[in-house]
């Protein structure tokens, strides 16, 4: 299959108005105590169906991984092409610009280079430049029984510190369990879990790796990995925006 790469475009009105109703101080004071903190509504129920329709559409997509066959858990996940659905290369570009912001302050706390540029565009270039070309922008689907076992989206040298998981079916109705997971290893202590249930169209910003953690020292960096707890009944589907692209 021929993919087409495109780069990123300006977010149209309508996502930046959605990432912009987010309260974008309170949400970095809840990334700084949880590791992750949750957005308003980025997509409709429509939107969110017709998303999960594209999932048949194998066109769509650069490759399926079978979580079973590579032990990463049970269920299926597709990486789209360069050629991204418009709500996934809008939000990822209006999201962009917030979380840049928070990611230089944590680059700066934990005495880290911060080499992301102020637009999407930019920051994608370098890691096509690097050598990481390949789309990493995800759609998840478990069915019951299905889980996501402990990982961290790393795709080689270039990263971005956040990314953000929206929920495309409905919490409680579509599907029970499969509850968000991730785990800090804080410094000097024990591991912490967090769990979050995430309502149809609701993003997630969490930590792709490490976060800085405040200690009697200073700023540690506080190790991380997401997952997805075991779906109990229905189907569940997600999408994972990334901000850096994969080798």
């Amino acid at each position: 299959m021929t993919t087409t790469r495109t780069e990123p475009q300006a977010a149209p009105a309508w996502a930046r108005e959605r990432a912009g109703a987010a309260d974008w101080s309170a949400l970095a004071s809840e990334l700084d105590a949880y590791g992750c903190a949750p957005t308003p509504p980025l997509l409709t129920p429509a939107e969110c169906g017709e998303l999960i329709a594209l999932y048949e559409d194998a066109e769509r997509f650069r490759t399926t991984v079978d979580m079973a066959r590579h032990r990463f858990g049970s269920g299926e996940y597709r990486y789209f092409t360069h050629d991204l659905p418009e709500p996934v290369a809008a939000l990822r570009a209006a999201l962009y610009p917030h979380l840049v912001v928070i990611a230089r302050v944590w680059a700066e706390r934990l005495g880290r280079p911060a080499p992301w540029p102020d637009s999407l565009e930019e920051w994608v270039a370098m890691c096509h430049r690097a050598g990481q070309d390949r789309s990493a922008q995800i759609l998840l689907r478990y069915g019951e029984g299905d889980w996501n076992a402990l990982h961290r989206d790393v795709f080689g040298d270039m990263l971005f510190p956040m990314q953000v998981v929206i929920g495309l079916n409905a919490y409680g109705t579509d599907y029970t369990g499969g509850e968000f997971l991730l785990v800090e290893q804080r410094p000097r202590a024990q591991s912490r879990g967090t769990t979050t249930a995430l309502p149809q169209g609701h993003g997630l910003v969490f930590t792709t790796r490490d976060r800085p953690v405040r200690s009697k020292r200073g700023w540690s960096a506080g190790a991380a990995r997401h997952g997805v707890s075991t779906v109990r009944s229905g189907r569940r589907h997600a999408l994972g925006l990334v901000f850096h692209d994969a080798a």
